[in-house]
């Protein structure tokens, strides 16, 4: 009897430290859940273009990492927000404008990235951005984003400034245009 009372009582503790060391487990995977709902959704991965153009030249191209998203951002300083235009879009593959060169691009989905903005002075030819054409973009490391995966440039032909972003998946996201620069968010999840 005294040893089937030790057995309970051995129990009992066990399951008393058992349900004690969940809780923080429960309480982390509601904050998880919290997180992942207060993330953006809806943004879709159908493409997504504005119409218009400008013959001001891009500058810079650069990326962030957020709680929700990783951020690819295009710099036209001196462009407002009605003249930059643009189209992205899933591709198969990336192929370079006017040559038809295709250019690899690691990861699971490629999302090509056109800017209405020249990458080059228009009145001298001469380059106002650093990319060589099939390299990943000078400046940028993706070590430590959730979805993008490589960077390339594609180059920049007739006004058109062409890139190809590398992400895990065919992901939704969104393009905001704002005074100097294009912004595309590509989100972490569905």
């Amino acid at each position: 009897m005294v040893r089937s009372r030790t057995v309970w009582a051995a129990a009992a503790l066990l399951a008393a430290t058992l349900g004690v060391a969940a809780v923080p487990a429960g309480t982390a995977s509601a904050a998880t859940a919290r997180a992942v709902a207060a993330c953006p959704t809806g943004w879709g991965s159908l493409a997504k273009a504005y119409d218009a153009g400008t013959a001001t030249p891009l500058t810079d191209v650069r990326t962030g990492r957020h709680d929700c998203y990783d951020r690819f951002v295009v710099d036209v300083p001196g462009a407002s927000a009605d003249t930059l235009g643009f189209s992205v879009a899933y591709v198969d593959r990336l192929y370079q404008d006017a040559s038809g060169r295709l250019i690899p691009v690691g990861g699971g989905a490629i999302l090509e990235v056109r800017v209405n903005a020249p990458a080059y002075d228009p009145e001298t030819g001469a380059a106002t951005y650093p990319g060589r054409v099939a390299q990943p973009l000078p400046g940028v490391n993706l070590a430590g984003y959730s979805t993008f995966r490589d960077t390339r440039y594609a180059g920049s032909f007739e006004g058109v400034t062409q890139f190809g972003l590398g992400v895990r998946a065919r992901l939704p996201f969104r393009v905001q245009r704002l005074a100097d620069h294009l912004v595309v968010d590509v989100a972490h999840t569905w």
